[in-house]
């Protein structure tokens, strides 16, 4: 890593895998089931996208991770040469509550598909990850959620320091990266316990997990200042489900160096597009007859080719296009962003780059942020558990 930042934490690094080297900062678009949804892996090549994330619970349970196996591995069954992260799965069997029961061992848990009873343990998070074949995969944590009992954060905290030396134990492979996950909840004293454990088993890379769940961003902010000066300054930082512009530049600024989220594709397939001036709603009668494209400033294959009406009537028509268009754009946008990050850190400026970008851009309303995460979270959980 190469802080060049004289007034922050920022600073610059390069991620070197068996699938290529990644500079940091980077975000990661999301591809939970070997897939970014809406776009080919070649449409993300030509963004020059280098690095996506895969879910280690959702190829679990489908196709099946041996199925991958026999097919080559990750890597050549979605037909992707880059680099690959595959979360372990513990997000999505600790949100489903209504389905999962937590052990010492492991967690039992039914699958959201069919209802069939399966048995996470961190060895086996670890071996399913490896039989994937991902650059980077993550140790087995519980992910509390903002809404838990002290008692309760205290307990999923030590178990998830305990599980991490099991991972650790149970690699086989040398040729990924396994990382920890700091937890804590929203206790600076138990986040801070929780970076000292984590950080005497030596990992090769750390992440900050349990944020970005719902909670107020002051909060998320805090713990992200507290946390990432205590990570190791010669290791990878990895801030775990936060993709909003304004949020990667407060995690840039305290040294954080991976990112990802759901979020750029998630609001694109329901009409919302990144632009300088902030996120806007395509759907909306101000754009039907906009012969602009979304962002003029944009260089992207959506903005190079159609107008903003034709991704207007795209989606009125709720043409299946619309849903790629759009998802090309969000994720050019935060290529161009990230781009632009480095760069100003390389240039000692990323003060004023940050202060200059967030001054033309418009933030999404902060209770209006958090009622919408809590609505997804709560009707994600409530797809899962009923299917």
């Amino acid at each position: 890593m190469i802080k060049t930042s004289a007034d922050s934490r920022a600073r610059l690094g390069w991620l070197i895998t068996p699938h290529g080297t990644v500079e940091t900062p980077v975000f990661m678009p999301v591809g939970s089931q070997a897939t970014v949804k809406g776009v080919t892996p070649l449409q993300l090549k030509e963004i020059d996208i280098r690095m996506i994330l895969a879910n280690n619970y959702h190829l679990y349970l489908r196709p099946g991770i041996e199925i991958i196996r026999k097919m080559g591995g990750l890597h050549k069954f979605m037909d992707w040469d880059r680099v690959i992260l595959t979360d372990s799965g513990g997000f999505q069997v600790f949100s489903l509550s209504r389905l999962r029961k937590i052990q010492e061992k492991g967690v039992k848990f039914q699958s959201h598909i069919d209802g069939s009873e399966h048995f996470l343990s961190p060895e086996l998070a670890v071996e399913l990850q490896e039989g994937l074949g991902a650059d980077v995969i993550m140790a087995l944590d519980i992910c509390p959620s903002f809404q838990d009992k002290p008692e309760q954060v205290r307990e999923a905290t030590q178990r998830t320091h305990r599980w991490a030396e099991r991972c650790l134990k149970a690699q086989k492979r040398s040729d990924q990266a396994l990382f920890g996950i700091v937890q804590g909840g929203f206790n600076m004293d138990w986040r801070k316990e929780s970076a000292a454990v984590l950080t005497s088993l030596d990992f090769p890379g750390y992440a900050l997990g349990g944020l970005s769940l719902g909670e107020p961003r002051e909060q998320t902010q805090k713990m992200i200042a507290l946390t990432a000066p205590l990570l190791p300054e010669n290791k990878p930082h990895y801030l775990m489900g936060v993709g909003s512009p304004e949020d990667i530049l407060f995690g840039v600024e305290q040294g954080i160096d991976m990112f990802d989220s759901v979020l750029p594709t998630r609001v694109a397939r329901n009409g919302g597009l990144y632009t300088l001036n902030g996120r806007i709603n395509i759907r909306n009668a101000r754009w039907k007859e906009s012969a602009q494209p979304v962002d003029p400033t944009c260089g992207c294959y959506t903005c190079s080719h159609f107008s903003a009406a034709y991704l207007h009537h795209l989606f009125k028509a709720e043409e299946l296009l619309a849903y790629t268009l759009a998802t090309l754009h969000n994720l050019s946008f935060m290529y161009n962003f990230m781009k632009q990050v480095r760069q100003s850190i390389s240039q000692g400026g990323f003060n004023c780059f940050k202060a200059d970008f967030l001054a033309g851009y418009q933030s999404s309303d902060e209770q209006v942020r958090i009622a919408q995460k809590q609505k997804w979270l709560e009707n994600w959980e409530q797809r899962e558990n009923q299917k």
